[in-house]
């Protein structure tokens, strides 16, 4: 209500009709805090989606995702997986996915690029669950702060823009939080929630990643205020999970029991495949000083100041996922950044209550980090670009071609539009943010997808270069006649056999196989340590290549042809 005021001032009567305190949304044009709807939405599908595409397919998980992707889309055969021409026994949910991306944007987007569009689909969801899970622990003010800690962890931003069959895997424990939390105020949707990310999730990731959600389960079920019912809806979750799981192994089983028993064989030696799982709880915990930085010191803080509250479930359930979760992951995944995604979750909805209820001076300082950091980020940006495109600072360009020889940069004016737009939006971020708890971490968040944003715009090109296996497969190809046969392949990694098939549709077979044995070709990755060995054997070096930034002999492929009789040749070691 308005207060109305009167006051005498030298013998004169005023009036004041002073209106009540307005709140921040409506004293500032920036973005309401705590960020929901449409401005949080919109936040979010730009950091999803910004860098998925304008690339080829890079060396390492991305190389392979998309080379089984390629693989489906090609034969057309989506329930055994096979990479360049060989059995590649995995869980095949993501592949499924990214081979229906791939597919039904074809019109618009080449194969691997319509296939990272998943990843985008699983980091959407991902981030969803997320907020789900996080309100229902934490209340609804609360809860936007958990999708802006987990896009703003550094370790997410790198895998979330690559095919990385890792995040389904990651959406199915994001949901199995949301489900478990779920189990007391609406049992029956919680039990199915949970089931169906069980069973998904196997089907994305296989049986390791999805062990540490058992224990967890157990451990609400024991907490619930009814255990009975609870238990219950547990067994009836399970029964849904591995009836989803069940209906891919019941058509495997009669289409390719082979496959089924080499996935079995994988499944297996995964789970006891760590022989250091000491040591990878000690360097998962190291990693993630940086990884999931900012959340890490958050959740940090929440124990420090809601110690007196640790028993209650808000808190517990998480910091029992994450400690469960650390010790699985550790038991079954070498300390490798891809499983270490499955620590994020718990550590965020811990982090939640302690990113909104910072003291002030302490948020105020994680506000101007944030903002620093990423301000002088993107203004080095900027001038990296320069230097890449119009050759100044003249030293910096030197260093830039020293890395990439060869690159040309070109001024592309809509990537320069796109950039410039997301630095003015930065600036008016920060500029007309009202005060609140959360504006330190909306401030990180935003602060990360602009500087993604300036890399994916301005500097993929060069990056691009220096990582591509397209002009090298096309070399290689130049290198072949139109009939060679076969080629035996010696020491080269997955990904690289990936992108010959994607680009050339080269495939090498085993040189320690039948096949191999006979082949006329060799490819090997490698300083040729046996180059005499192989020249008495009938081998001859035809062809050499590598990357631009391939600059050691470990990196670059080498291509043989045998001049002998077949029976002279030795098997490959």
């Amino acid at each position: 209500m308005a207060a109305f005021f009167v006051s005498f001032h030298t013998g004169q009567c005023s009036a004041t009709f002073q209106m009540p305190d307005q709140p921040e949304r409506a004293r500032f044009n920036g973005m309401p805090l705590p960020p929901s709807g449409w401005a949080l939405a919109a936040l979010l599908a730009l950091y999803i989606f910004t860098g998925l595409i304008g690339h080829d397919p890079w060396r390492s998980d991305d190389a392979v995702t998309i080379g089984v992707v390629h693989s489906i889309v090609s034969n057309g055969d989506w329930l055994a997986l096979s990479l360049a021409g060989n059995p590649y026994p995995d869980a095949p949910l993501y592949y499924w996915m990214a081979a229906a991306c791939g597919h039904l944007f074809s019109w618009l987007l080449p194969v691997h690029e319509g296939a990272r569009l998943a990843s985008g689909a699983c980091t959407l969801l991902a981030l969803t669950f997320t907020l789900l899970a996080a309100r229902e622990l934490h209340g609804r003010e609360q809860a936007p702060a958990a999708p802006l800690l987990l896009a703003g962890s550094i370790g997410f931003l790198f895998h979330a823009h690559e095919a990385q069959p890792m995040l389904a895997a990651l959406t199915a424990h994001t949901a199995a939080y949301w489900g478990l939390t779920l189990l007391d105020r609406r049992p029956l949707r919680g039990a199915c929630v949970f089931g169906s990310a069980l069973g998904l999730g196997f089907l994305a990731n296989g049986l390791a990643p999805m062990l540490p959600l058992l224990p967890v389960a157990a451990y609400v079920v024991w907490r619930s205020e009814n255990r009975q019912q609870s238990a219950l809806m547990l067994l009836g979750s399970l029964l849904l999970g591995g009836a989803l799981s069940g209906a891919w192994l019941a058509a495997l089983f009669a289409a390719s029991p082979e496959y089924l028993q080499a996935f079995w064989q994988e499944e297996s030696a995964q789970l006891g495949d760590n022989s250091a799982p000491l040591l990878s709880l000690w360097r998962f915990l190291m990693m993630l000083t940086w990884y999931a930085w900012p959340a890490l010191p958050l959740a940090g803080w929440t124990l420090w100041a809601k110690r007196r509250q640790l028993a209650t479930r808000p808190l517990a359930l998480p910091i029992f996922a994450f400690l469960t979760t650390w010790v699985g992951i550790s038991f079954c995944f070498a300390a490798r950044s891809a499983p270490a995604l499955l620590l994020l979750p718990p550590l965020v909805l811990l982090a939640v209550p302690g990113a909104t209820s910072l003291r002030r001076g302490a948020a105020n300082a994680f506000d101007w980090f944030g903002m620093i950091t990423f301000s002088f980020f993107a203004l080095l940006v900027w001038i990296g670009w320069s230097a890449l495109v119009f050759g100044w600072p003249e030293r910096l360009a030197r260093q830039a071609a020293r890395l990439e020889p060869g690159f040309s940069g070109q001024f592309n004016g809509f990537a320069v539009s796109f950039a410039l737009l997301g630095s003015i939006a930065w600036c008016w971020l920060i500029a007309t943010t009202p005060r609140s708890p959360m504006r330190g971490i909306m401030h990180w968040m935003a602060g990360l997808t602009l500087f993604w944003l300036l890399i994916a715009a301005l500097w993929m090109p060069w990056i691009d270069y220096g990582k591509t296996y397209r002009p090298l497969s096309a070399a290689l190809a130049s290198a072949l006649p139109e009939q060679y046969g076969c080629i035996a392949g010696a020491n080269v990694a997955d990904s690289i056999l990936a992108s010959l098939d994607y680009f050339e549709g080269i495939r090498t077979v085993a040189a320690r196989s039948a096949a191999g044995r006979n082949c006329a070709w060799l490819l090997t990755l490698g300083p040729a340590r046996e180059g005499s060995a192989r020249a008495a054997n009938g081998w001859r070096k035809v062809w050499e290549g590598g990357r631009p930034s391939d600059r050691h002999d470990h990196e670059k492929l080498q291509l043989y042809r045998r001049e002998a009789k077949k029976g002279a040749s030795k098997p490959e070691r």
